[in-house]
Parts: structure tokens; sequence; C-alpha cells
């Protein structure tokens, strides 16, 4: 019999190896001086003296007034349920039970549970495709004025800038419209809490004039994961509802620790910000600089794609190689990196790999990643031929609402034979956990092809109940 692994024990293991993270928590596994020391320590309840997050009157109020003042934003929240319940209760808070949101297709999953759990009708805003690396581009804000034109009962408009690519859409044109038709902005700017600390990165959302504004933490600043925060940034958004949606969607028993965590990174970029992001752009530019001489594969930079696909900014902390022109695929690369190298990426797409960088990478750390991706450049090969165009996200005919779809009358058929028929189910890589198939649209050929392309590459797909991925839910035919 195999031997039991604890959870605890294998973190620890993992955490004495060369493993290199190039991957979320922003924090690196670097313990950052002056912030938090022995977890059991400050692992507290709501006893007195430290107050309530969900009735805050002190020093948790105190905190997220910090957290408000560091942003530019007019409230803020802590999130101790990750973005996810921000998301949750932006969406809750802006829209009526029944009502309709217009939002981007390549929205987190969070955003279609939340459309699920108020009943909504969705109204979709395509992203445009950026063909030569295989990146869904942002989102037009001519086709959010023609949409909002056509469907007058959107009560609020969602988008996702930047993306998990770090594709940034023209936020404050799209509020500007979007306020001309008295419907607020929400923003899941959940990769971009750095963007205010330094002129290298894209404008915050906040700055754009975005309503409300969810940022992870945890995703590039030194925190601990499942911290975020939700901003108001207007009177457009009632406080007294998101208020109320938070109480529904955050536990009733919020983490000391990862509260103080977040106060800790507020206090580490109020007081050594500027010094800490001067120091990261420079290494953060001498990698980009040293990767830029790469033949076979390709670092993608701002100056090549912005405009095309509407990308209107990129997110270059970011660093995405491209394996379009190169013999082998995103996955083999990642596989590479992680088993030769010990270096852990973000993510692995069709065509290209992410390395998610962050404040808290070293120079050691670059210069390895460098030094890696320059050594496998050198032995692998230019293909020469153009390779199928690729979209990240494809999305069927909807027919019917989310709810109802998952709500419906099922049956559970083969997946090949699926063809035609109304899912109820999603289907998504993950990460970046961003659906192409949704509940209530019909699947295609298109989407059948995709997921077997995406088997054999071996990237990670999930949604459906059945993990093996033969079977999935339907409507039954009527």
């Amino acid at each position: 019999m195999e031997q039991q692994k604890w959870l605890d024990e294998a973190l620890y293991e993992y955490g004495r190896k060369d493993y290199y993270p190039f991957h979320m928590p922003g924090h690196k596994r670097e313990f950052c001086p002056g912030t938090l020391k022995n977890p059991y320590l400050i692992d507290i309840t709501e006893i007195d003296g430290f107050d309530n997050l969900h009735h805050a009157e002190g020093i948790l109020l105190e905190a997220q007034q910090r957290a408000a003042s560091l942003y530019g934003a007019r409230e803020t929240w802590y999130l101790v349920n990750g973005s996810t319940s921000g998301i949750l209760a932006a969406v809750s808070a802006c829209t009526s039970r029944g009502g309709e949101i217009l939002m981007a297709r390549n929205c987190h999953k969070a955003v279609y549970h939340a459309a699920y759990l108020r009943g909504l009708t969705t109204h979709y805003l395509f992203p445009e495709a950026e063909k030569s690396v295989g990146l869904n581009g942002g989102i037009s804000p001519e086709a959010v004025r023609e949409m909002l034109e056509r469907y007058p009962g959107t009560e609020a408009v969602l988008i996702t800038s930047p993306t998990y690519d770090g594709v940034v859409s023209d936020v404050k044109r799209i509020a500007k419209i979007a306020h001309a038709f008295h419907v607020p902005l929400i923003v899941d700017e959940a990769h971009g809490a750095h963007f205010p600390f330094s002129e290298y990165f894209p404008e915050s959302a906040l700055a754009c004039g975005a309503d409300v504004v969810i940022h992870s933490l945890h995703k590039t600043l030194p925190s601990l994961t499942q911290t975020a925060l939700l901003h108001r940034n207007s009177e457009r958004v009632s406080e007294e509802k998101l208020r109320r949606f938070l109480g529904i969607y955050q536990s009733s028993s919020p983490s000391y620790l990862f509260m103080a965590g977040m106060d800790a990174c507020v206090r580490l970029i109020r007081e050594k910000g500027k010094e800490l992001f001067a120091g990261y752009t420079e290494r953060l530019k001498t990698c980009r600089g040293r990767l830029a001489a790469l033949k076979n594969l390709h670092l993608v930079n701002k100056d090549e794609i912005l405009g095309r696909g509407l990308v209107y900014d990129l997110d270059e902390s970011k660093i995405l190689i491209s394996t379009a022109d190169a013999a082998m695929d995103g996955a083999k690369l990642h596989e590479i990196l992680l088993e030769r190298y010990h270096l852990q990426m973000e993510m692995a797409a069709s065509q290209y790999v992410i390395a998610l960088t962050s404040v808290m990478d070293t120079e050691d750390g670059f210069d390895r990643l460098e030094q890696a991706l320059l050594d496998i450049d050198r032995e692998t090969e230019r293909t020469g031929a153009a390779r199928d165009e690729f979209c990240t996200y494809i999305s069927g005919e909807v027919c019917t609402s989310i709810a109802e779809a998952v709500e419906g009358d099922q049956e559970e058929i083969n997946l090949s034979d699926s063809e035609g028929r109304i899912s109820s189910e999603y289907a998504y890589l993950y990460p970046p956990g961003i659906p192409f198939l949704v509940p209530g649209e019909r699947i295609s050929k298109d989407v059948l092809r995709q997921i077997c392309i995406w088997k054999e590459q071996g990237l990670d797909i999930q949604g459906l109940n059945d993990y093996t991925l033969k079977k999935i839910h339907v409507l039954k035919d009527v």
C-alpha cells in the first residue's frame, strides 16, 4: 500500500526544492520583512478589540480605508473569498433578479455563476482575435455602444481588463459610453492590482472611471492566496447592496490571517512601494530585453500587438512566450521548463506559455528564466509552416439562459455525439477558468474539435462532471 502523503508535509518538501515560481501568488513564496511572522499566533476570531469584517467600525474599517486611499477609490472592502466573491457581489448589487447584463464573453467563470444565481439574461461582447499569437484581444467600445442600443434593458456592463494574458481594453472610453446610457461599468481587474504603482504598467480601471473594480492582491502583489479587494468608485452603485451581498458571498468567519496579510501588503506598498517597483521594473525590462534575442521562440511585446485585435494596452509584467513559429507547442515548452529547469510557469496554452512576474521576483529568478528560454530556443527549430488558426474561447449559439440550462430537464450523452445539443455544463481550460462552453449554448463542431486538440496537447480541461471528458449533460430535446 502506498504511503499516505500529508498536504503540509508535501508543501514543505516542495518548498525546500529549487523550483522557481513564475506563477501566482505574487509573494513568490518569499517572506516579506515587516509583514507576517507566525501564522498561528495571529489566527483569531472576532474577539474584543479586533472588529468584525461584516460590521466594521474599528481596526478593520481603518484597514479598508487605507486600502481605498492607496488605490484612490471611494470605498474599498476586503475580500477573504478571493475576487470570486467580489465579482458575485458586484454583479448582484448592480442587477435585479431576472435582469440583463452585458458582459465580455471571455470573463472568468465567476461572472457566469453570478448570472446564474441572479437568473440574468446575458448579452455577450466578443473580444477581437489577435491571430498572430493566438490571443483574445480587447473589447470594442463601439460594440458596447451598439449592444446597449440594442438591449436597452441592460443594467450593468462587465469586462475583464487586463485579461489573463495581459490584454487591456480601452476602459476609459467604455466607461464613458456605459455612463451615457446610465449604466455602471464593472471591471474585473483581478490581474491588475499592481497597475497604479508604476508608470511602466497600464492605467488602472479606477483612474479610467469604472464604477466597480475588483483586484486580486494575491495574483501580482505580496499577499496571501485568496486575498482581494472590491472598490466602489461612484454613486451609480449602491453601497448598501454591495455590503448586503458581500455578507452573503463571504465567510461569516473571515480569516484574520488573510486580513492582516492584506493590511501588511498595503503598508509595504505605501512605505516602500516606490523603491520596490523601481527595482522590479528595471529587472523586468532587462529580462525582456535579453529575451528579445529569441529566434524560434518569441517574446510577445506591446509594440507589436497594440491596435491589433483591439489591444489598447498590454501588461508586460506577464512574460508571454509564443511557440507559434517553433517546432513545439505551448504544453511542450511548459513541460521542458518544469522538468529540466525547475521553472513552474503560470499557464500553458496551445501556442504560448505565461510566466507571471511580480515585485517579489529576484534577479536570480529572471536570470534562470532567460537562460532556460535561450537554451531551448537554440535547440528547437522553426516550423516555417503556418499553423491552423486558433481561438482560445469558442462560443456556440446561445439558445437559453444559464439558469434554464442548468436547472432544466437533462440527460447525459457521449461528448462525441453532442454536436447540435444544448449544453447544461461548463467547459473551460484551467487556468484561466474562462468558459469556452457555457450552459445554454449549442455545442458546435468547432468546440468539439478544439476539445480534442487540447486533450491531445495535455492541457487541463475542467467544468464537465465527467472528469474523463467522455460524457456531457445536455438539455433533453423537446
